[in-house]
């Protein structure tokens, strides 16, 4: 899952339409021996043609169960929070996607076609509040140490 934080402060989702006009996240395959962490990342990139990406870490595992070829498999899904602070998304239609959108949260919640990915995009929008919170904490520590003598 990406997000981003526009010039006016408002923290985005980007959202994909695959070919059957639902609406998530960019996801893939795990190639062998590849991190689910640098599968996410390489999955935005060839989906949405972003590629400078900062991990912010794990949000998490979403797991179902589905029927093909008259067995039941069991699918797991690993999500991960990037950031994307600069481009454009493009779809890449060689991977099926149709459209890239940026939804702030509740546009967002509204616009995702799949349940579990609602979960998921709400935990997403916990972290990026937390790290928020952090990085304001973190400037004003910042802050106060520099040049802070007394006289």
């Amino acid at each position: 899952m990406v997000c981003r934080r526009g010039a006016d402060g408002v923290v985005r989702f980007l959202l994909i339409r695959d070919s059957y006009k639902n609406w998530g996240f960019p996801k893939g395959h795990l190639e062998p021996g590849e991190p689910p962490a640098e599968a996410a990342r390489r999955e935005v990139a060839e989906e949405t043609g972003l590629g400078d990406l900062v991990l912010h870490g794990p949000i998490q595992v979403i797991d179902w169960y589905f029927r093909f070829r008259g067995k039941t498999i069991h699918k797991y899904c690993h999500f991960f929070l990037f950031e994307s602070r600069q481009g454009d998304p493009v779809p890449q239609a060689e991977e099926g996607i149709t459209d890239c959108a940026w939804h702030q949260l509740a546009e967002a919640v509204r616009t995702i076609s799949y349940a579990n990915a609602r979960g998921v995009l709400e935990r997403a929008a916990e972290m990026v509040q937390a790290l928020a919170h952090v990085q304001v904490e973190g400037a004003g520590e910042g802050a106060e140490n520099k040049g802070g003598g007394t006289a």
